[in-house]
């Protein structure tokens, strides 16, 4: 049992050393200090090779946010009064990441879910399993705003969107989560 111990012991010391010797080389050309962040590289312990010093305009270029339904999920609700429900409706209470991300591009993969015959949601679950059938909450399923005109989509069909991201946290008879201006990246036809 101390031979095991030991072993592990031993490939742990290993894995610490090949964590600081290994070292992280992006090839920026200009660095001037009062334009330059900097990032910590993951790994066990920290060295001299953990630190890379990024241009800020390069952190933030044009690429957007992946969101996840993980991230989606991270939602509380509390009760309070509406004109249309006197006994009170459960508002949602969005996350600070989120609401770091309204208005910001984001990509965002699920399944296609119709909602009539001329709009679709983006959906956590496949249809037999989304909101609608009571499987899951309202924090599951995106409202889709197209750019341009609504393409042809089929029922459960997996894609992967890009567009803006709007929360909504007042208003009980939309959609908590929405993705506007939103084209396939994935996943179409």
């Amino acid at each position: 049992m101390r031979k095991i111990y030991i072993f592990f012991f031993l490939l742990f010391g290993v894995f610490i050393l090949l964590d600081a010797s290994l070292e992280v080389k992006y090839p920026f050309s200009k660095m001037d200090s009062e334009n330059v962040t900097t990032i910590q590289k993951a790994g066990f312990v920290p060295s001299i090779f953990s630190e890379v010093k990024l241009e800020k305009e390069e952190l933030f270029l044009s690429s957007p946010d992946t969101l996840t339904w993980r991230l989606l999920g991270i939602i509380k609700y509390v009760k309070k009064p509406d004109k249309d429900y006197p006994d009170g409706v459960m508002f949602p209470i969005v996350n600070s990441e989120l609401k770091a991300k309204n208005k910001k591009k984001i990509v965002m993969s699920g399944f296609i879910v119709p909602i009539d015959n001329v709009s679709y949601a983006l959906s956590k679950n496949v249809f037999a399993s989304c909101f609608f059938c009571g499987k899951a909450g309202p924090e599951t399923i995106m409202g889709i705003k197209f750019r341009g005109s609504t393409p042809r989509l089929k029922t459960d069909q997996y894609v992967t969107l890009e567009g803006n991201f709007r929360y909504n946290d007042n208003d009980v008879n939309d959609w908590i989560y929405h993705i506007e201006d939103a084209v396939i990246v994935k996943g179409g036809k």
